[in-house]
């Protein structure tokens, strides 16, 4: 049998190009070699979005990406958090399970602890339990679904090994294995991908270019790129080059072998490299982004898959949360 493979998608805005190379693509490929499901984190999100309109937006925008860059609903499970509230059941399971000291060593609250006392504030100001309890809801996203593998970035890490001490303190102390410990998955084709500014693409930085930009803007956003002030007749460096780096996510083998080779052979402004850059990313681009503005124009459509998600999902869910309610008593 193929291992399952779920993947959480937090509706933060928008994916601007790092995610997509760096996150959607790979999640995606694992539908190859796993049975894949991916569900959109809408709770998660209310730690920081307490804008009732703009979390609809941003999820419904992040249901449409996904859509576009491939996600096909037919084939994979595909739902929203919220349509599945046995999630909130099993959360409530597990906070009997977790020692608070566990939840103490977690990376955010950590960072939110350090940042009040640099600043001098107390040290829980701005602290809710959603975010305190953060890895036992995610925890619940996991083990509801007898996961196996779960594709996260490093800084994620540290609550996939939450959810399997929380399975493990629950399976020891009723003496089975109810609970399936998942493996957190790095991908190792995943790519980190340079911003306008040569560090790493991301919207803290406000380097980022757009994913579904229209080609107007995308050329202009990718003409902003930093670049040195080296002249047109000068050889460049193409492993140095945010240009050329980002031009290689895009490009077949012989484009990427002849612009090095003009790289090397100077006589090539940094223009020039930038438009290579923009055909090969628009080539690309293009069929996402009509795709994706498609689906944000038939709002019902992206609503009606994620129902019919969540209603392939919760029979699944309930029938979990049936076992662990007759193993802890509650039946």
């Amino acid at each position: 049998m193929k291992k399952i493979a779920l993947t959480g998608i937090k509706p933060t805005g928008i994916p601007h190009i790092g995610n997509y190379l760096g996150a959607i693509q790979p999640a995606l490929k694992l539908s190859e070699t796993c049975e894949a499901r991916y569900f959109i984190a809408d709770y998660h999100a209310l730690n920081a979005t307490k804008d009732p309109v703009a979390l609809r937006s941003m999820t419904l925008e992040i249901a449409a990406a996904w859509l576009a860059c491939g996600l096909d609903p037919d084939k994979v499970l595909f739902y929203r958090q919220s349509d599945v509230p046995e999630t909130f059941e099993l959360l409530t399971i597990l906070l009997a399970f977790t020692p608070k000291g566990l939840m103490n060593r977690a990376h955010a609250y950590k960072a939110m602890l350090q940042s009040n006392n640099e600043t001098g504030k107390d040290p829980d100001d701005g602290v809710n339990m959603g975010l305190f309890s953060y890895p036992v809801l995610m925890a619940a996203d996991i083990l509801l679904f007898d996961t196996d593998l779960v594709p996260v970035g490093n800084d994620q890490f540290q609550h996939v090994e939450m959810a399997v001490d929380i399975a493990q303190s629950f399976n020891h102390i009723y003496s089975n294995q109810a609970l399936r410990l998942p493996e957190p998955l790095s991908q190792p084709d995943s790519k980190t991908v340079v911003g306008l500014d040569g560090r790493k693409m991301s919207k803290s930085y406000g380097n980022i270019i757009p994913l579904f930009a229209p080609q107007k803007k995308l050329r202009k956003t990718v003409m902003k790129i930093v670049t040195n002030s080296q002249e047109i007749e000068e050889p460049k460096d193409p492993d140095s080059c945010s240009v050329f780096s980002l031009y290689k996510c895009f490009a077949t083998q012989d484009e990427i072998a002849a612009l090095q080779g003009r790289y090397i052979a100077g006589g090539m402004g940094w223009g020039e490299a930038k438009q290579e850059l923009f055909l090969a990313m628009n080539r690309t681009l293009a069929p996402l982004r009509q795709r994706y503005e498609e689906l944000m124009q038939n709002p019902d459509y992206i609503h009606q898959v994620l129902r019919e998600g969540a209603a392939k999902a919760r029979p699944l869910a309930a029938e979990k949360i049936r076992q662990l309610r007759q193993i802890i008593g509650i039946d």
